[in-house]
């Protein structure tokens, strides 16, 4: 049977529907807002891992090309590994989501988003969020949902709920939030250096907004919700109740260890130990309870640390940030590098400029598109301490370095005041908490040493919450352990102006909106005091380029005239860079940018291009091809369709018998304009260019 319900939200109809499609999942809704259509499903195994000790959760979101009407590039033309998009994508709706399982379902679950109509409009992944959550409602998964979400823009002042992309484009706010019916579990945010009072505003409305959603998927459940499954404890094991005691006096002491390594290789020797001592015994819990019970305890302990003490795992009160140090110029063939270091977190950021023709293309359903900056993040093993083999970017990867980006991205300058492509690559050499937030430190260090004119430099800095009952404790600068155990992850980004970007993830289902504000002021002061240990190192970005940067001159030509300089199948453009080597970028208005390291070989490369567009003058000078040969001089070709006559007399200063005695057809000459007559014929001179003999 069909179960149908809608309502509005934002100006659109939204539409949940389940019983038609895919009845074989354990739960599918089909959910429409406006022309845009997702398919939403969740599948979970009916036995657990034995093996598994997390949530075994998968989140997929695929964007299928017939959604917009487009056949997939490529050789095969079909949709193959997921795209940066689907990967953001399939982020977005985990991680509001995974926090509301139980921590012991064991069960392997899968939710797929696909998406099988698009109206290009900016809601698709809010849809998504909306219909896994519905998915997972009407199944029999345990899951303390609904979860509901929209997308919040602001535009001249004015706040808009699922903007458009043309709002957007107009719009200092793109702002994700997701939320149950009481709190929010994650926000998404790129702003244009807004105050923390703006962006505490926009969540609240949004929380709000995010209420109709959660209304009708409480409704679809009510007409077509399944029983939901039991699921048992681990720590109900009368073995795992008499150890915790004993376990906890010694716990208590070895996470006051303050350094990382330390503190985890003696933790792990205690788990050893009792896994020893526990496993011995006949009838004994195994070892996935024991693990369980461990990390229960290890939890407790931090956790009543921190609130009755107000002492951190490494020392530090609840507001003081770790120990910062920069450096700026460390590779001497980078455009622009530099090393943020933050306790145990250390980023390496290398800054590369590049031209227009490195410019990233992009093709989503919304259509075909071109990035000017990116940022790539990279995690490897070792800053870790692990040995794992190197792969591919990885969901994480592309998910923290899409952070750092949208914090950046705000303070870019314009194409027209620095006409370069810009890469930043944060390579993480040591990890142990906001590793993307030192990725925009160290990226925003990077660009300025590269001397790219940012508007402001931006710094970052991640906030944790330890919350019992109606006791919590903000922390700011957050380890490992305390984003591990904690119950908030939120990372804020921006300048001295105001916030460029935010990412908030939470574990509980208690974070109210007028917490963001508390938040956000906490996080000032440590994102502040961060960017003053910026600044000491470089307190501007250079106003020089790295010699080994292209360098880069724009000249403008009449539109008219890009034709002639392009030339048929592109040979003349082709021409000028065989001989000079630049790398040239031509724009339909007439804008023709020419770069490279050799200052030399660009004003050769101008000059032809000039040659080329410009008008003959009187006095100008060429360098041309002779094209013909006559009795009486020879035809010099000026540039493609005007030649000019060198009289024999204008060939050389002594007296010239035959031509061929001085030039031949094809020579490259370089001759000076004489005269243009009323029939617009050119008289040129070789010989007024060649040094007077001494005897003449």
């Amino acid at each position: 049977m069909t179960h149908r319900v809608e309502a509005e939200i934002g100006g659109k109809k939204l539409i949940l529907e389940t019983g038609r499609l895919a009845k074989q999942a354990d739960g599918a809704v089909l959910a429409t807002y406006g022309e845009s259509v997702l398919l939403a499903t969740a599948v979970s195994s009916k036995e657990g891992r034995k093996d598994a000790d997390f949530v075994p959760l998968t989140v997929d979101y695929q964007e299928r090309s017939y959604a917009a009407g487009k056949i997939p590039g490529g050789f095969f033309r079909r949709e193959g590994r997921a795209s940066e998009t689907e990967t953001l994508g399939c982020r977005l709706i985990d991680r509001p989501l995974r926090p509301l399982f139980p921590k012991n379902w064991y069960f392997e679950t899968q939710m797929t988003a696909t998406v099988l109509s698009s109206d290009r409009g900016a809601a698709i992944e809010i849809l998504g969020i909306c219909a896994a959550s519905a998915a997972l409602m009407v199944s029999d998964i345990v899951f303390a949902g609904p979860v509901g979400a929209v997308r919040v823009g602001r535009v001249a002042g004015n706040w808009i709920i699922n903007p458009t992309w043309a709002d957007l484009e107009k719009s200092d706010l793109n702002m994700v939030v997701a939320g149950t019916k009481n709190a929010v579990m994650m926000i998404e945010n790129e702003s244009k250096e807004l105050s923390e009072e703006t962006i505490a505003e926009g969540v609240c409305l949004a929380q709000k907004s995010l209420q109709v959603m959660i209304t009708l998927q409480e409704q679809l459940h009510a007409l077509a919700g399944k029983e939901k499954r039991t699921v048992s404890s681990d720590l109900s094991h009368p073995d795992i109740k008499a150890i915790r005691l004993q376990l906890s006096s010694e716990i208590a002491a070895i996470v006051r260890i303050g350094n990382k390594q330390a503190r985890e290789e003696t933790l792990i020797k205690l788990l050893r130990k009792t896994e020893e001592g526990l496993n011995s015994a006949p009838g004994g819990p195994g070892k996935r309870e024991i693990a369980a019970m461990f990390e229960d305890v290890k939890r407790t302990e931090i956790r009543r640390m921190i609130l009755d003490s107000g002492i951190r795992p490494d020392g530090r009160d609840p507001f003081t940030v770790r120990p910062i140090s920069c450096e700026t110029g460390l590779l001497p063939r980078a455009h622009g590098s530099a090393l943020f270091t933050r306790g145990e977190t250390q980023g390496l950021g290398i800054a590369t400029l590049g031209t227009g023709e490195s410019e990233q293309r992009i093709d989503t359903l919304e259509g075909e598109a071109k990035k000017r900056f990116m940022l790539h993040y990279n995690f490897p093993g070792f800053s870790v301490g692990e040995a794992k083999p190197m792969r591919g970017p990885g969901r994480r990867e592309i998910g923290h370095g899409a952070l750092a980006e949208r914090a950046l991205a705000a303070v870019i300058p314009s194409k027209e005041a620095f006409p370069y492509t810009i890469r930043v690559v944060s390579d993480i050499l040591e990890s142990n908490g906001s590793t993307s937030m030192a990725s925009v430190c160290s990226g925003s260090l990077a660009m300025m040493d590269a001397g790219v004119p940012l508007l402001r430099p931006v710094s970052g800095i991640a906030m944790g919450l330890v919350k019992e009952g109606d006791k919590g404790q903000i922390l700011t600068d957050i380890l490992g352990i305390e984003d591990h155990l904690g119950d908030m992850d939120f990372k804020v980004a921006g300048t001295a102006q105001g916030i460029t970007a935010m990412q908030l993830d939470t574990k509980i289902n208690h974070i109210t909106p007028d917490w963001i504000i508390k938040f956000l002021n906490q996080a000032k002061v440590g994102r502040l005091h961060i960017l003053d240990k910026m600044l000491e190192v470089l307190p501007a970005a250079k106003t020089t380029l790295s010699p080994y940067a292209p360098q880069m001159v724009s000249i403008q030509v009449k539109p008219d005239k890009v034709r002639a300089v392009i030339g048929s199948g592109g040979k003349v453009v082709k021409g000028i860079i065989e001989q000079t080597g630049v790398k040239i970028d031509i724009e339909d208005n007439g804008v023709i940018k020419v770069a490279s390291a050799d200052g030399a070989a660009i004003q050769k490369a101008i000059a032809m291009i000039k040659a080329i567009v410009d008008d003959v003058e009187v006095g100008q000078i060429y360098v041309g091809k002779v094209v013909r040969i006559m009795d009486f001089g020879a035809f010099v070709e000026l540039k493609k369709g005007v030649d000019g006559l060198v009289h024999i007399s204008q060939l050389a200063h002594h007296r010239v018998t035959n031509v061929t005695d001085v030039v031949k057809e094809g020579d490259e000459v370089t001759v000076k304009v004489l005269e243009i007559d009323r029939q617009g014929k050119i008289r040129l001179s070789r010989k007024e260019l060649l040094p007077k003999p001494e005897n003449v």
